[in-house]
């Protein structure tokens, strides 16, 4: 295609595209007045002819039928003249009929068509009677110049007040969208106090109603952004604080460095560690870049070994773990996964585990799935922070004693952990009763 060919095209595309809503309903509004005019124009002048000629010859058929109908009767003179002053059809016998004169007309005038139809009709008395059927079947010229004259008014009348419909109503349809457009261009920008009120249909009212729950929910996922960013230098801070203490006496005192201090900046550098492995987890189960490698493990030996680990790194604190994995319990997953998910609970079961430092763990299996419970003897769960408690960047208000390092991400990467498993999660608690946080997975 040639270029300047193909820049008209493009041009007359993205010109269309720009157009606004209410701009184009008014154009397909006044192209459907347009064309419902021409077809209506078509009708009373090109085809009205043909039509009312197709109409007085179904009437001829229809008074030949009338009569052959009553040909016995002794009504005959009366349906005569009915046919004649009604549907200004002649019927005579055939030996008396003369045509009668035609209307004058103009020298411009077209000369009427005339139709004249001889039937024969069997009387019951074995007599025959001839008939002759004579109508008019063209249009009087005046008659074609009133409709076209009619026409020519109706059209001026109708394509004002069609215009003044379509502006009307385009501006009905558009306007609520321009105010959702205004509206949405400012939650873009960053102002998540934006509210929506779109008002008309009920599509209209369903997307205002969806921007305003985006709105609260963006709201919510800033501020919990901001308080994680907050605790997240807070943890940050402290362990690089420590760190860069140790590391300068170490420089300063050369001789005087000891194994504590050494163990002191590895324990804070694995906590570094760990809190950055969270967010990188947390972004990429989230974002879909981390695949599932999967195989056949069984979880009962898996979840042990991961009670063993957590009991040795806070036996010095006095917490207890109370687990009976029983028979082994095989499931095909990803073990690297569920390990973490479940390590990331218990950890969540050590910062809440209550006066008595007891976590309990229990694993069930039945009807092909497998459930693990991690329950603690804590405060519990507020109900109104249920429904939140899986949210990324949430924490929950209550105080509790961080035993070992976490980032508080804990919790998410469970939830995304095992639904990518296609499994399911959940929490049940009660305030000053302690939580019993669970998954389940499909066995194997």
């Amino acid at each position: 295609m040639p270029a300047t060919s193909q820049h008209c095209e493009d041009w007359g595309t993205g010109s269309m595209d720009k157009l606004k809503l209410k701009w184009r309903v008014f154009a397909f509004l006044l192209y459907f007045c347009v064309m419902l005019f021409v077809v209506l124009g078509l009708f009373q002048t090109v085809m009205l002819a043909g039509m009312y000629k197709t109409v007085r010859r179904a009437e001829l058929r229809q008074a030949m039928a009338l009569v052959a109908k009553n040909i016995d009767s002794g009504g005959l003179d009366e349906i005569f003249r009915a046919l004649e002053q009604d549907k200004a059809i002649i019927v005579m016998p055939t030996a008396e009929f003369t045509p009668p004169p035609l209307p004058k007309r103009r020298h411009w005038e077209r000369p009427p068509e005339t139709v004249t139809l001889t039937k024969n009709y069997a009387l019951q008395n074995g007599e025959a009677l001839s008939l002759t059927f004579y109508a008019v079947i063209s249009p009087a010229g005046a008659t074609v110049s009133t409709l076209l004259w009619q026409l020519c008014f109706v059209i001026a009348i109708m394509i004002l007040v069609a215009v003044t419909f379509a502006v009307v109503l385009s501006r009905w349809i558009s306007r609520p969208i321009e105010q959702l457009n205004r509206g949405a261009k400012e939650l873009a920008a960053g102002r998540y106090d934006t509210r929506f009120s779109g008002r008309g249909f009920k599509e209209i009212r369903e997307l205002s109603d969806t921007l305003n729950l985006t709105a609260a929910e963006l709201a919510k996922a800033e501020s919990l952004r901001r308080e994680l960013m907050a605790n997240i230098s807070h943890d940050l801070r402290t362990p690089l604080a420590l760190i860069y203490s140790y590391a300068e006496l170490m420089r300063d005192f050369p001789d005087e460095v000891t194994p504590e201090q050494t163990g002191v900046i590895l324990e804070e550098v694995r906590r570094l560690s760990l809190l950055v492995t969270d967010i990188l987890d947390v972004s990429q189960l989230e974002s879909g870049a981390q695949s599932l490698t999967l195989g056949r493990y069984n979880l009962a030996e898996s979840l042990g070994a991961t009670v063993e680990r957590v009991a040795a790194l806070v036996k010095k604190d006095g917490y207890t773990f109370v687990f009976a994995p029983g028979e082994p319990v095989m499931v095909i997953a990803d073990e690297t996964k569920i390990t973490q998910a479940f390590y990331n609970l218990l950890i969540n079961a050590v910062h809440y585990a209550g006066a008595d430092k007891t976590v309990e763990i229990c694993l069930r299996a039945e009807d092909g799935f497998v459930a693990v419970e991690v329950r603690d003897h804590g405060a519990g769960v507020d109900p109104e922070e249920l429904p939140r408690i899986w949210e990324r960047y949430y924490q929950s208000g209550k105080a509790h004693k961080r035993a070992i390092a976490g980032t508080g991400l804990g919790l998410s990467i469970v939830k995304k952990v095992v639904e990518l498993h296609g499994g399911e999660c959940g929490v049940e608690s009660c305030a000053g009763q302690g939580s019993c946080f669970w998954f389940r997975l499909r066995l194997a």
